[in-house]
Protein backbone atom coordinates (compact mmCIF):
# COMPACT_ATOMS: atom_id res chain seq x y z
CA UNK A 1 0.00 0.00 0.00
CA UNK A 2 2.69 2.60 0.85
CA UNK A 3 4.46 1.92 -2.46
CA UNK A 4 1.22 2.32 -4.42
CA UNK A 5 0.45 5.60 -2.63
CA UNK A 6 3.98 6.87 -3.26
CA UNK A 7 3.73 6.09 -6.98
CA UNK A 8 0.44 7.96 -7.18
CA UNK A 9 1.98 10.90 -5.32
CA UNK A 10 4.78 11.02 -7.91
CA UNK A 11 2.19 10.92 -10.69
CA UNK A 12 0.39 13.94 -9.22
CA UNK A 13 3.67 15.79 -8.67
CA UNK A 14 4.75 15.26 -12.28
CA UNK A 15 1.30 16.11 -13.65
CA UNK A 16 1.21 19.52 -11.95
CA UNK A 17 4.76 20.55 -12.83
CA UNK A 18 4.56 24.07 -14.23
CA UNK A 19 0.87 24.44 -13.27
CA UNK A 20 1.05 26.79 -10.29
CA UNK A 21 -1.42 26.33 -7.41
CA UNK A 22 -3.11 23.38 -9.08
CA UNK A 23 -1.71 20.59 -6.88
CA UNK A 24 -4.91 20.83 -4.84
CA UNK A 25 -7.04 19.90 -7.85
CA UNK A 26 -4.81 16.97 -8.80
CA UNK A 27 -4.77 15.64 -5.25
CA UNK A 28 -8.54 15.91 -4.83
CA UNK A 29 -8.94 14.03 -8.09
CA UNK A 30 -6.82 11.26 -6.59
CA UNK A 31 -8.78 11.30 -3.31
CA UNK A 32 -12.08 11.08 -5.21
CA UNK A 33 -10.83 8.15 -7.31
CA UNK A 34 -9.68 6.17 -4.27
CA UNK A 35 -12.98 6.89 -2.48
CA UNK A 36 -15.06 5.98 -5.54
CA UNK A 37 -16.60 9.46 -5.66
CA UNK A 38 -16.59 12.37 -8.14
CA UNK A 39 -15.25 15.93 -8.15
CA UNK A 40 -16.87 19.20 -9.25
CA UNK A 41 -14.50 22.09 -10.03
CA UNK A 42 -15.98 25.59 -10.16
CA UNK A 43 -14.02 28.53 -11.52
CA UNK A 44 -13.49 30.92 -14.43
CA UNK A 45 -12.07 29.83 -17.80
CA UNK A 46 -8.32 29.84 -18.20
CA UNK A 47 -7.45 28.41 -14.78
CA UNK A 48 -5.88 25.17 -16.09
CA UNK A 49 -8.69 22.88 -14.97
CA UNK A 50 -8.68 20.72 -18.08
CA UNK A 51 -4.86 20.68 -18.27
CA UNK A 52 -4.58 19.24 -14.76
CA UNK A 53 -7.24 16.58 -15.32
CA UNK A 54 -5.73 15.57 -18.65
CA UNK A 55 -2.24 15.20 -17.17
CA UNK A 56 -3.36 13.26 -14.11
CA UNK A 57 -5.43 10.94 -16.32
CA UNK A 58 -2.39 10.33 -18.54
CA UNK A 59 -0.36 9.49 -15.43
CA UNK A 60 -2.94 7.04 -14.14
CA UNK A 61 -3.25 5.26 -17.47
CA UNK A 62 -6.42 3.61 -18.67
CA UNK A 63 -9.02 5.06 -21.02
CA UNK A 64 -9.76 8.77 -20.84
CA UNK A 65 -12.82 10.61 -22.12
CA UNK A 66 -13.18 14.40 -22.30
CA UNK A 67 -16.01 16.52 -23.66
CA UNK A 68 -17.16 20.14 -23.62
CA UNK A 69 -20.94 20.19 -23.27
CA UNK A 70 -23.21 22.78 -24.87
CA UNK A 71 -26.91 23.51 -25.14
CA UNK A 72 -27.21 21.41 -28.27
CA UNK A 73 -25.00 18.47 -27.28
CA UNK A 74 -26.66 15.18 -28.22
CA UNK A 75 -26.53 12.11 -25.93
CA UNK A 76 -24.80 10.16 -28.71
CA UNK A 77 -21.81 12.54 -28.46
CA UNK A 78 -21.11 11.23 -24.95
CA UNK A 79 -22.58 7.74 -24.92
CA UNK A 80 -22.16 6.65 -28.51
CA UNK A 81 -24.51 6.41 -31.52
CA UNK A 82 -27.14 3.74 -32.05
CA UNK A 83 -25.63 0.62 -33.62
CA UNK A 84 -27.35 0.52 -37.04
CA UNK A 85 -26.47 -3.11 -37.68
CA UNK A 86 -28.17 -4.17 -34.44
CA UNK A 87 -31.08 -1.80 -35.14
CA UNK A 88 -31.79 -3.65 -38.42
CA UNK A 89 -32.03 -6.79 -36.28
CA UNK A 90 -34.68 -5.10 -34.11
CA UNK A 91 -32.45 -4.24 -31.13
CA UNK A 92 -31.69 -0.70 -29.93
CA UNK A 93 -28.10 -0.78 -28.74
CA UNK A 94 -25.46 1.92 -28.44
CA UNK A 95 -21.99 1.64 -29.92
CA UNK A 96 -19.97 2.77 -26.87
CA UNK A 97 -16.50 2.16 -28.28
CA UNK A 98 -14.25 5.06 -27.24
CA UNK A 99 -17.10 6.85 -25.48
CA UNK A 100 -17.87 7.75 -21.85
CA UNK A 101 -19.30 4.33 -20.81
CA UNK A 102 -15.88 2.77 -21.52
CA UNK A 103 -13.79 5.44 -19.77
CA UNK A 104 -11.71 4.89 -16.63
CA UNK A 105 -11.32 8.64 -16.08
CA UNK A 106 -13.67 11.30 -17.49
CA UNK A 107 -13.71 15.09 -17.66
CA UNK A 108 -16.93 16.92 -18.53
CA UNK A 109 -16.53 20.66 -19.03
CA UNK A 110 -19.55 22.98 -18.64
CA UNK A 111 -21.44 19.98 -17.33
CA UNK A 112 -24.58 21.94 -16.35
CA UNK A 113 -25.24 22.84 -19.99
CA UNK A 114 -26.17 19.21 -20.68
CA UNK A 115 -29.75 18.39 -21.60
CA UNK A 116 -32.13 16.54 -19.29
CA UNK A 117 -31.60 13.36 -21.32
CA UNK A 118 -27.83 13.61 -20.90
CA UNK A 119 -27.93 14.39 -17.16
CA UNK A 120 -30.41 11.58 -16.44
CA UNK A 121 -28.19 9.06 -18.22
CA UNK A 122 -25.14 10.48 -16.44
CA UNK A 123 -26.75 9.80 -13.07
CA UNK A 124 -26.69 6.08 -13.76
CA UNK A 125 -23.07 6.19 -14.90
CA UNK A 126 -21.94 8.26 -11.90
CA UNK A 127 -23.96 6.60 -9.15
CA UNK A 128 -24.23 2.99 -10.22
CA UNK A 129 -21.38 2.75 -12.73
CA UNK A 130 -23.87 1.39 -15.25
CA UNK A 131 -24.94 2.63 -18.68
CA UNK A 132 -28.47 1.85 -19.82
CA UNK A 133 -29.93 2.79 -23.19
CA UNK A 134 -32.45 0.69 -25.07
CA UNK A 135 -31.24 -2.91 -24.91
CA UNK A 136 -27.78 -1.76 -23.78
CA UNK A 137 -27.03 -2.39 -20.11
CA UNK A 138 -23.32 -2.51 -19.32
CA UNK A 139 -21.06 -1.98 -16.32
CA UNK A 140 -18.80 1.09 -16.55
CA UNK A 141 -15.16 0.96 -15.38
CA UNK A 142 -15.28 4.64 -14.37
CA UNK A 143 -12.97 5.40 -11.43
CA UNK A 144 -13.59 9.14 -11.26
CA UNK A 145 -15.44 11.81 -13.17
CA UNK A 146 -14.31 15.41 -12.89
CA UNK A 147 -16.91 17.98 -13.92
CA UNK A 148 -16.21 21.68 -14.41
CA UNK A 149 -18.41 24.77 -14.52
CA UNK A 150 -18.04 28.53 -14.28
CA UNK A 151 -20.56 28.67 -11.42
CA UNK A 152 -23.05 26.65 -9.42
CA UNK A 153 -26.52 26.19 -10.94
CA UNK A 154 -29.56 27.95 -9.48
CA UNK A 155 -32.08 25.59 -11.08
CA UNK A 156 -33.21 23.10 -8.35
CA UNK A 157 -33.10 20.20 -10.83
CA UNK A 158 -29.49 20.98 -11.73
CA UNK A 159 -28.61 21.51 -8.06
CA UNK A 160 -29.88 17.98 -7.35
CA UNK A 161 -27.64 16.64 -10.12
CA UNK A 162 -24.67 18.62 -8.75
CA UNK A 163 -25.20 16.99 -5.36
CA UNK A 164 -23.94 13.73 -6.86
CA UNK A 165 -20.44 15.22 -6.93
CA UNK A 166 -19.26 14.70 -3.37
CA UNK A 167 -16.16 16.89 -3.59
CA UNK A 168 -16.32 20.58 -4.50
CA UNK A 169 -13.30 22.70 -5.38
CA UNK A 170 -13.49 26.43 -6.12
CA UNK A 171 -10.51 27.75 -8.08
CA UNK A 172 -9.44 31.24 -9.05
CA UNK A 173 -6.50 33.01 -10.71
CA UNK A 174 -3.03 32.63 -9.22
CA UNK A 175 -2.30 35.13 -6.43
CA UNK A 176 -0.03 38.17 -6.91
CA UNK A 177 2.85 36.81 -4.80
CA UNK A 178 3.16 33.79 -7.13
CA UNK A 179 3.03 35.55 -10.50
CA UNK A 180 6.73 34.97 -11.13
CA UNK A 181 6.19 31.24 -10.63
CA UNK A 182 3.16 31.37 -12.93
CA UNK A 183 5.16 33.01 -15.71
CA UNK A 184 8.08 30.63 -15.35
CA UNK A 185 5.90 27.55 -15.01
CA UNK A 186 3.71 28.52 -17.95
CA UNK A 187 6.75 29.02 -20.15
CA UNK A 188 8.29 25.71 -19.08
CA UNK A 189 5.02 23.78 -19.44
CA UNK A 190 5.04 24.44 -23.18
CA UNK A 191 7.74 21.77 -23.44
CA UNK A 192 6.64 19.59 -20.50
CA UNK A 193 5.88 16.02 -21.43
CA UNK A 194 2.92 14.16 -19.99
CA UNK A 195 3.70 12.13 -16.86
CA UNK A 196 4.81 8.54 -17.36
CA UNK A 197 1.84 6.25 -16.97
CA UNK A 198 1.82 4.20 -13.76
CA UNK A 199 -1.05 1.77 -13.50
CA UNK A 200 -4.67 1.80 -12.49
CA UNK A 201 -3.76 -1.22 -10.38
CA UNK A 202 -2.24 1.10 -7.75
CA UNK A 203 -5.47 3.09 -7.63
CA UNK A 204 -7.59 -0.04 -7.44
CA UNK A 205 -5.45 -1.53 -4.68
CA UNK A 206 -5.96 1.51 -2.48
CA UNK A 207 -9.67 1.68 -3.33
CA UNK A 208 -10.19 -1.90 -2.12
CA UNK A 209 -8.77 -0.92 1.28
CA UNK A 210 -11.23 1.92 1.87
CA UNK A 211 -14.14 -0.26 3.14
CA UNK A 212 -11.70 -2.00 5.50
CA UNK A 213 -10.64 1.19 7.31
CA UNK A 214 -11.60 1.25 10.99
CA UNK A 215 -13.78 4.35 11.43
CA UNK A 216 -14.83 3.66 15.03
CA UNK A 217 -12.24 5.97 16.62
CA UNK A 218 -13.02 8.99 14.48
CA UNK A 219 -16.77 8.61 13.90
CA UNK A 220 -17.82 10.36 17.17
CA UNK A 221 -15.52 13.29 16.35
CA UNK A 222 -16.91 13.51 12.82
CA UNK A 223 -20.46 13.60 14.20
CA UNK A 224 -19.44 16.33 16.64
CA UNK A 225 -18.02 18.52 13.86
CA UNK A 226 -21.12 17.97 11.74
CA UNK A 227 -23.27 19.17 14.65
CA UNK A 228 -21.14 22.30 14.90
CA UNK A 229 -21.65 22.97 11.22
CA UNK A 230 -25.41 22.49 11.53
CA UNK A 231 -25.56 24.79 14.56
CA UNK A 232 -23.92 27.49 12.41
CA UNK A 233 -26.46 27.01 9.62
CA UNK A 234 -24.25 24.86 7.35
CA UNK A 235 -26.53 21.98 6.42
CA UNK A 236 -25.53 18.83 4.52
CA UNK A 237 -27.86 16.23 3.09
CA UNK A 238 -27.94 12.84 4.79
CA UNK A 239 -26.38 11.32 1.67
CA UNK A 240 -23.42 13.70 1.80
CA UNK A 241 -22.97 13.12 5.54
CA UNK A 242 -22.85 9.34 5.14
CA UNK A 243 -20.53 9.46 2.11
CA UNK A 244 -18.13 11.82 3.90
CA UNK A 245 -16.93 8.72 5.73
CA UNK A 246 -15.63 7.25 2.45
CA UNK A 247 -13.56 10.37 1.85
CA UNK A 248 -12.15 10.29 5.38
CA UNK A 249 -11.34 6.59 4.97
CA UNK A 250 -9.68 7.25 1.59
CA UNK A 251 -7.56 10.01 3.15
CA UNK A 252 -6.47 7.54 5.83
CA UNK A 253 -5.59 4.88 3.24
CA UNK A 254 -3.49 7.34 1.21
CA UNK A 255 -1.71 8.36 4.42
CA UNK A 256 -0.90 4.72 5.15
CA UNK A 257 -3.32 4.27 8.04
CA UNK A 258 -5.65 1.30 8.57
CA UNK A 259 -7.60 3.23 11.20
CA UNK A 260 -8.86 6.76 10.53
CA UNK A 261 -7.76 9.46 12.98
CA UNK A 262 -8.46 13.16 13.52
CA UNK A 263 -5.69 13.85 11.00
CA UNK A 264 -8.02 12.50 8.28
CA UNK A 265 -11.11 14.63 8.91
CA UNK A 266 -10.09 17.44 6.55
CA UNK A 267 -12.07 16.15 3.48
CA UNK A 268 -15.18 17.35 5.32
CA UNK A 269 -14.29 20.87 4.13
CA UNK A 270 -14.60 19.88 0.47
CA UNK A 271 -17.99 18.23 1.02
CA UNK A 272 -19.57 21.59 1.80
CA UNK A 273 -21.39 22.70 -1.37
CA UNK A 274 -20.49 26.41 -1.74
CA UNK A 275 -17.35 28.52 -1.49
CA UNK A 276 -18.96 30.63 1.23
CA UNK A 277 -19.84 27.53 3.28
CA UNK A 278 -16.27 26.25 2.96
CA UNK A 279 -14.84 29.57 4.17
CA UNK A 280 -17.22 29.65 7.15
CA UNK A 281 -16.32 26.07 8.03
CA UNK A 282 -12.62 26.88 7.92
CA UNK A 283 -13.13 29.57 10.56
CA UNK A 284 -15.47 27.40 12.61
CA UNK A 285 -13.40 24.20 12.66
CA UNK A 286 -9.87 25.57 12.46
CA UNK A 287 -8.98 24.68 16.04
CA UNK A 288 -10.69 21.29 15.76
CA UNK A 289 -8.55 20.18 12.80
CA UNK A 290 -5.10 21.08 14.12
CA UNK A 291 -3.98 17.47 13.72
CA UNK A 292 -4.56 17.50 9.94
CA UNK A 293 -1.73 15.81 8.04
CA UNK A 294 -1.38 13.77 4.88
CA UNK A 295 2.02 13.03 3.27
CA UNK A 296 0.45 12.21 -0.12
CA UNK A 297 -2.19 14.95 -0.35
CA UNK A 298 -0.33 17.82 1.32
CA UNK A 299 -1.69 20.69 -0.73
CA UNK A 300 -5.31 19.61 -0.47
CA UNK A 301 -5.04 19.05 3.28
CA UNK A 302 -3.29 22.39 3.80
CA UNK A 303 -5.80 24.36 1.77
CA UNK A 304 -8.72 22.68 3.52
CA UNK A 305 -7.82 23.84 7.03
CA UNK A 306 -5.30 26.66 6.48
CA UNK A 307 -3.03 25.23 9.16
CA UNK A 308 0.66 26.16 9.32
CA UNK A 309 1.80 22.58 9.92
CA UNK A 310 0.81 21.26 6.51
CA UNK A 311 1.93 24.49 4.83
CA UNK A 312 5.35 24.16 6.43
CA UNK A 313 5.64 20.54 5.24
CA UNK A 314 4.87 21.59 1.67
CA UNK A 315 7.34 24.47 1.67
CA UNK A 316 10.03 22.29 3.21
CA UNK A 317 9.56 19.77 0.41
CA UNK A 318 9.74 22.56 -2.19
CA UNK A 319 12.93 23.94 -0.61
CA UNK A 320 14.58 20.50 -0.49
CA UNK A 321 13.68 19.79 -4.12
CA UNK A 322 15.11 23.17 -5.11
CA UNK A 323 18.37 22.49 -3.26
CA UNK A 324 18.71 19.09 -4.93
CA UNK A 325 18.09 20.45 -8.44
CA UNK A 326 20.86 21.21 -10.90
CA UNK A 327 22.49 24.65 -10.71
CA UNK A 328 20.48 26.26 -13.52
CA UNK A 329 17.10 25.14 -12.20
CA UNK A 330 18.08 25.86 -8.58
CA UNK A 331 18.99 29.41 -9.50
CA UNK A 332 15.60 30.00 -11.16
CA UNK A 333 13.51 28.52 -8.38
CA UNK A 334 15.34 29.58 -5.22
CA UNK A 335 14.06 33.18 -5.14
CA UNK A 336 10.46 32.10 -5.72
CA UNK A 337 10.57 29.52 -2.91
CA UNK A 338 12.19 32.06 -0.57
CA UNK A 339 9.51 34.60 -1.42
CA UNK A 340 6.75 32.11 -0.61
CA UNK A 341 8.35 31.06 2.69
CA UNK A 342 8.63 34.69 3.78
CA UNK A 343 5.06 35.41 2.70
CA UNK A 344 3.74 32.62 4.93
CA UNK A 345 6.01 32.69 7.99
CA UNK A 346 7.88 35.20 10.10
CA UNK A 347 11.45 34.21 10.97
CA UNK A 348 10.39 33.47 14.55
CA UNK A 349 7.58 31.15 13.41
CA UNK A 350 9.80 28.99 11.18
CA UNK A 351 10.38 25.41 12.33
CA UNK A 352 14.03 24.33 12.62
CA UNK A 353 14.04 22.24 9.41
CA UNK A 354 12.41 24.92 7.27
CA UNK A 355 14.63 27.61 8.84
CA UNK A 356 17.72 25.58 7.89
CA UNK A 357 16.46 25.04 4.35
CA UNK A 358 15.64 28.73 4.04
CA UNK A 359 19.17 29.61 5.12
CA UNK A 360 20.66 27.35 2.47
CA UNK A 361 18.41 28.86 -0.21
CA UNK A 362 19.40 32.38 0.87
CA UNK A 363 23.08 31.44 0.64
CA UNK A 364 22.50 30.06 -2.84
CA UNK A 365 20.78 33.27 -4.00
CA UNK A 366 23.58 35.40 -2.55
CA UNK A 367 26.23 33.25 -4.23
CA UNK A 368 24.50 33.60 -7.59
CA UNK A 369 24.05 37.37 -7.28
Amino acid sequence: MPHAAARLRDTVHHATRGLIDREQLAELMLLAAVAGEHLLVVGPPGTAKSAVVRRVAAGLGGRYFEYLLGRFTEPSELFGPIDLRRLREGRVEADVQGMLPEADVAFLDEVFLGSTAILNTLLGVLNERRFRRGHTDIACPLRVCVAAANGLPEDPALAAFADRFMLRLFVGPVSDDRLELLLEGGWASESTTLPPSTSLADLDLLATRVPQVDMSRVRPRLAQELRRLRADGLELSDRRIVKTQRLVAAAAVLAGRESATEADLWPLMYVLPTAEAQRKAQDLLRDSLLATANPILRSAAEAAVLQPRSREDRLLQAAQECLQADAAERGRRAEAVLREIDANFTRAALGPELAAARGQLAEQVSADA
